[in-house]
């Protein structure tokens, strides 16, 4: 096998075996370099295992509800093993299926943990003591669980877990306290939840979903707290501590000090990249709060070094790290691809009920100086989501009020990480008002609460 190649990808997650593929397809010779598993965290720890999860909790939540729908399930169980089981089925799948991609393409996957150091065109990579040579080097080494050891907040793999352990668990939990209240937190204290288990998740900020806009933080804590979520916010962890019985916390709130007890605890109190061990403090790359810094193409401050995905910030999604490496590799063929807008990037939280959205949220849109119309819409006044059993949810959009432009969507409710994306590809259209409003929805489908969010900014929404 030679060692010379157009481009090195070192880390193979969504970030970098599409950014691997793309490379091929432009003609460079590419080699991706993995020290575990094809597909990185994301398929196979992350994004992929935990919505398998997820579902095998949608279908138990379900079976608690056959009456309504005319049905009868009687002593519905789960096996803990076998949802567990099911999940790493299909990551193992999917994890093989990057590999036939990687085969197809003709790129070479280079097993090992990769260092970094002085080359020519672009740093040397070196994996098992073998030197690798490139013309240009992506990293897209990804994030992990950020931990705050002075307050306890650091898995130990038993009774306190990252996100890893919290899909393999050890032991069943009777009851769980969740440090953290963003898209990791809440899945995992949903899918918990919908299985009995007794769930407080505890955050640092005034709301849960912070980043969300604050209506849609407030409908969804409601209805977390139906589905039997305990949620403390403006709480700051203090102290966790791991017992041979469970874990102890000391959390404080309002100057006010309290003990909470549980079986188990999940940190999700966000990620920082995988800078270390890397070999690029020798190098002289530029890294800021455990993250590379780039240019909006992906550019280090050291000649022939990329990086993209989670090692640049946030926000910290597959979807993201995938596009920003074809927009890199794109810019080093010698092609002209726009810079990645990231207010055009959606987000989901895939917990009962769902979240999504995209662009900027009332607050924000208004702190920018912008006059804005804002369109609401319950999903109680749709007749497929009252025919689903899934009446509970709420659709906003906020528009430029002078130019109608599409500033911002946001969703809470069934199937609302599908339905973003039309709003997604109308942010990228730059379409108006008027194009939305004259687009025609199919009914009956969950879609139309959409069209209806924009009828209700311009005063015309006909179901509420």
């Amino acid at each position: 096998m030679s060692n010379s190649f157009d481009l090195i990808v070192i880390g193979s997650g969504p970030g970098g075996y599409v950014t691997a593929i793309r490379a091929s397809q432009l003609g460079l010779k590419t080699a991706i370099v993995e020290r575990d598993k094809l597909g990185g965290i994301c398929l196979n720890w992350g994004c992929i295992p935990t919505k398998a999860l997820l579902r095998s909790a949608e279908v138990y939540r379900n079976f608690q509800h056959a009456k309504e729908f005319g049905l009868t399930a009687e002593a519905v169980s789960f096996d803990p093993q076998a949802v567990v089981k099911r999940s790493r089925g299909v990551a193992d799948r999917l994890s093989k299926g990057v590999g036939f991609l990687m085969k197809k393409h003709k790129i070479t996957v280079i097993e090992g943990e990769a260092r970094l150091e002085k080359g020519s065109a672009a740093p040397k990579v070196i994996v098992k003591d073998q030197a690798y040579e490139a013309k240009h080097v992506i990293l897209a080494t990804g994030a992990r669980a950020r931990e705050i050891p002075s307050a306890g907040l650091k898995g130990d793999g038993k009774r306190i877990w990252t996100y890893r352990d919290a899909m393999t668990p050890p032991e069943w939990p009777d009851s769980l306290l969740v440090f953290g209240s963003g898209a990791i937190g809440i899945e995992f204290a949903s899918f918990y939840a919908a299985f009995g288990v007794k769930v407080t998740v505890v955050e640092l900020l005034d709301r849960i979903l912070p980043v969300e806009d604050e209506e849609i933080s407030a409908f969804a804590k409601k209805r977390f707290e139906k589905e039997g979520l305990k949620l403390l916010t403006s709480t700051e962890a203090k102290s966790l501590k791991a017992n041979a019985n469970g874990v102890e916390a000391i959390i404080s709130s309002k100057g006010k000090e309290e003990t909470l007890t549980a079986s188990h605890a999940i940190v999700a109190v966000g990620i920082t990249g995988n800078v270390e061990n890397l070999g690029l403090e020798a190098l002289g790359v530029q890294v800021e709060r455990g993250h590379v810094v780039t240019d909006p193409f992906g550019k280090t401050n050291v000649a022939g070094l990329y990086a993209i995905g989670d090692v640049t910030g946030a926000p910290w999604l597959a979807h993201k790290a995938s596009h920003e490496g074809i927009i890199c590799v794109e810019a080093i063929a010698g092609q002209k691809p726009a810079p990645m807008l990231k207010e055009r990037i959606p987000g989901c939280t895939y917990s009962h009920p769902q979240i999504a959205s995209v662009g900027l949220t009332e607050a924000k849109a208004k702190a920018a100086g912008r006059e804005v119309r804002v369109g609401r819409f319950p999903f109680v006044g749709n007749g497929k989501a009252i025919a689903l059993g899934e009446d509970q949810g709420l659709v906003k959009t906020v528009f430029d009020a002078k130019t109608g432009e599409l500033l911002g969507a946001h969703m809470v409710g069934a199937e609302v990480t599908e339905l973003i994306q039309g709003y997604v590809i109308a942010m990228n259209a730059e379409v108006t008002e008027h194009e939305l409003m004259d687009t025609i929805f199919p009914h009956p489908t969950l879609s139309e609460t959409m069209h209806e969010a924009v009828l209700d900014a311009y005063g015309r929404v006909l179901h509420v």
